[in-house]
């Protein structure tokens, strides 16, 4: 293969990352506390050493895929009315006890098991700030929530649900949808910030990805056809080479 094709396939291998990862965030354009996940494209030039090459032309540009990460901008708020739904404005992650182990999310969407456990969808335990198990008792009716995260019924308070946060967002690592798994030390939130019986939505904006997705798909199109022609560049140049009779 000749350079123009080695470039046009390694910009072909950064879009077909791009479009999976901007239908990824097409999917979840509705999950409560979804994070988008972005690309860092970068360029890098390969030193041609051909002394045929013109001066100033000796060197190749290269697309990338660096690296994904998550873009951490909180999502707007919506109003749900249920007691049990919860929504962080501001830092900080709510903290739930896995099987796999400790993870944090800003998902919300809360509900309580016939045992008092409050649970996420998934069924794992939403903690309190002392890292145990949030449990109501069964004879608990009204729940208040405070925004500093106390909780509260008409028999008195039953604990403080714990917000915490990471230095740096990035080291957080995504587990489906809407978990994280904190791979750094983890610290409570100075001045936590709940709002009882909303949620927070993803921060996906649909119309803006679904203009990047169009804008991928013909770019790559764009770059397949360029391919194409250059194999059939290729092709016919290698066919009149081979009809040529020999001298």
């Amino acid at each position: 293969m000749d350079n123009t094709t080695y470039i046009a396939l390694s910009r072909i291998d950064v879009l077909t990352r791009a479009l999976d990862v901007t239908a990824n965030n097409l999917a979840n354009a509705n999950t409560d506390g979804y994070k988008a996940t972005r690309q860092l494209f970068s360029e890098y030039l390969v030193h041609q050493n051909d002394v045929h090459t013109p001066a100033g032309e000796k060197d190749e540009t290269y697309t990338q895929d660096k690296a994904t990460y998550q873009d951490h901008l909180q999502g707007a708020l919506r109003q749900t009315g249920n007691p049990t739904d919860f929504a962080i404005n501001g830092e900080g992650y709510f903290t739930v006890r896995t099987t796999q182990g400790i993870r944090l999310t800003r998902n919300g969407q809360f509900h309580r098991r016939l045992d008092g456990t409050v649970v996420d969808g998934s069924g794992n335990p939403i903690l309190d700030n002392n890292g145990r198990n949030l449990v109501l008792q069964q004879q608990d009716d009204v729940l208040s929530v405070a925004s500093d995260g106390t909780i509260s019924t008409e028999n008195g308070m039953v604990g403080t649900i714990g917000l915490v946060t990471v230095d740096n967002l990035q080291t957080l690592v995504p587990e489906g949808n809407y978990l994280l798994r904190p791979t750094a030390r983890t610290h409570a939130v100075a001045r936590p910030e709940i709002r009882q019986g909303m949620l927070e939505s993803s921060n996906v904006n649909p119309v803006s990805e679904t203009t990047k997705l169009v804008e991928i798909q013909r770019d790559y199109d764009l770059t397949f056809q360029l391919l194409q022609t250059e194999s059939t560049r290729n092709m016919n140049a290698i066919d009149k080479i081979t009809a040529e009779p020999m001298s």
